[in-house]
């Protein structure tokens, strides 16, 4: 099991409505790419005071490698990327994207 977690660092007036969305599209990925097993996502609420430049994150779960690289290389994810780069302080370097491959 690959879980692909992104931390963002959203600007602080970012449409919420539209962060919505987002997560609504990623969501919906799962229907459609094969290995992509469960979405979730929320805002950090940060109880140790680690990370205070993320202010939301989600995760995606996937079977394998493969079914990461089905969702990496899909022109849906790609557009959703470019519209939650959009809302992040300084674009791509207000995301931070950890894929922990998980040990049995």
């Amino acid at each position: 099991m690959i879980h692909h977690i992104v931390m963002l660092d959203l600007h602080a007036s970012h449409d919420h409505e539209e962060r919505a969305a987002i997560m609504q599209g990623l969501d919906a990925l799962r229907f459609d790419l094969e290995g992509f097993e469960r979405f979730a996502h929320g805002p950090n609420r940060d109880f140790e005071k680690l990370s205070p430049d993320c202010s939301y994150v989600f995760t995606c779960s996937f079977a394998d490698e493969a079914g990461l690289q089905r969702y990496l290389a899909d022109q849906k994810h790609q557009a959703l990327g470019r519209r939650l780069i959009a809302i992040c302080n300084g674009g791509l370097s207000g995301l931070c994207v950890v894929d922990m491959e998980e040990v049995q």
